[in-house]
């Protein structure tokens, strides 16, 4: 049987001589704080199973969490984002929000509501990845939450992420059970690579025809049991705590992403770095995503394609053929068409897109 130790408090100090006596008495061990136990801790990085892996830390030393919001003409949903952040439980928070030359006031109403947040107010609009990446300058937490002015957290998820990142040291970045306003899981919550095979799955509608299918369902995971903890390749930019260690060694978004896909690329660095990236269903958050107008929307169709070829380019295109890099750039844009006559045939049609 392995020995085990005594609790804390039954622990005594036994001193054998008499000037360890005379010690003691004229420098007395300085009393301890109250400590609480956060059970889970990897001590050991094999993760060996059966180890005690209890860890006691200090009340008052829990780490900080940064929320990191990047905003562009969002002024309410931004105010309820941040309502939502600031109510967590039993964890300290601060929040960094980067204006993207808004004109609907978002900067002043959150300086007016929210004084203690950090507000930088930008001239013109940067980019998602290029506006964060001026945010994370002024971020002071050990954790840093990616949060789209667009999600409400519940008051239990940033703590329950942040205790995730403290058991495991190995993990970069650990995403919430992101769903939609009706409950239904948000598809970009957990995702694979988009490697050459899972953007031809998707372009022919296989991922849609099987998507619990461990192939043609594999961007999306939907062959893995959204309940369950487990390790994801991606999450989304949407609501992410990231381990602000891992990112400074790894560096932070590729400004040549203006708009999606930055998220994508910087996990893929994580896992390049040695990270791991989870998925953590007991943390929950609302995405409520809000309406377009027609030419955000015709933008932001943009964007996602060319990003898709930007991160293909960066990290897959070396091993691939030209002929096969023809045909990955052949699927991208000629999607981005297809996508963009559909949307118009609807708009014309007097449907929503």
């Amino acid at each position: 049987m392995p020995a085990t130790r005594p609790p804390m408090n039954s622990v005594r100090f036994c001193r054998t001589n008499r000037l360890s006596r005379i010690w003691a008495r004229r420098w007395p061990r300085p009393s301890r704080a109250p400590v609480s136990t956060v059970p889970g801790i990897l001590l050991d990085p094999s993760g060996a199973s059966g180890a005690d892996n209890s860890f006691a830390m200090p009340e008052q030393s829990k780490p900080m969490v940064t929320a990191l919001i990047v905003s562009r003409n969002t002024k309410e949903l931004l105010l309820q984002s941040l309502r939502a952040f600031y109510a967590t439980a039993d964890v300290p928070v601060e929040a960094v929000v980067v204006d993207n030359a808004s004109t609907d006031g978002s900067g002043a109403a959150v300086t007016a509501e929210f004084p203690k947040a950090t507000v930088l107010l930008e001239s013109k609009n940067l980019g998602y990845g290029r506006a964060a990446n001026v945010g994370l300058e002024r971020c002071k937490g050990r954790f840093v939450l990616l949060l789209n002015p667009d999600v409400t957290v519940d008051p239990q998820a940033v703590g329950r992420l942040s205790d995730f990142l403290l058991t495991r040291p190995d993990a970069g970045a650990v995403g919430p059970r992101l769903q939609m306003a009706d409950g239904t899981l948000d598809p970009t919550a957990r995702r694979a690579f988009p490697v050459p095979s899972t953007l031809f799955y998707s372009t022919v509608g296989l991922n849609r025809l099987f998507p619990r299918s461990p192939r043609f369902g594999r961007y999306n995971m939907g062959h893995v049991d959204a309940s369950d903890v487990h390790e994801m390749d991606a999450g989304t930019a949407d609501c992410l705590m990231l381990r602000r260690t891992a990112i400074d060694r790894i560096g932070f978004f590729d400004p040549r992403y203006f708009m999606f896909g930055e998220d994508i690329d910087l996990c893929y660095r994580l896992k390049l770095g040695g990270w791991k990236v989870f998925y953590l269903p007991s943390a929950s958050a609302i995405h409520h995503k809000r309406a377009a107008t027609t030419k955000a929307q015709r933008e932001a169709l943009y964007q996602r394609h060319r990003a898709m070829w930007t991160y293909h380019f960066k990290h897959h295109a070396q091993g691939v053929s030209a002929f096969g890099n023809g045909l990955v750039w052949a699927q991208i844009w000629g999607r981005w068409v297809a996508a963009s006559v559909r949307d118009s045939v609807m708009k014309s049609n007097g449907k929503p897109s």
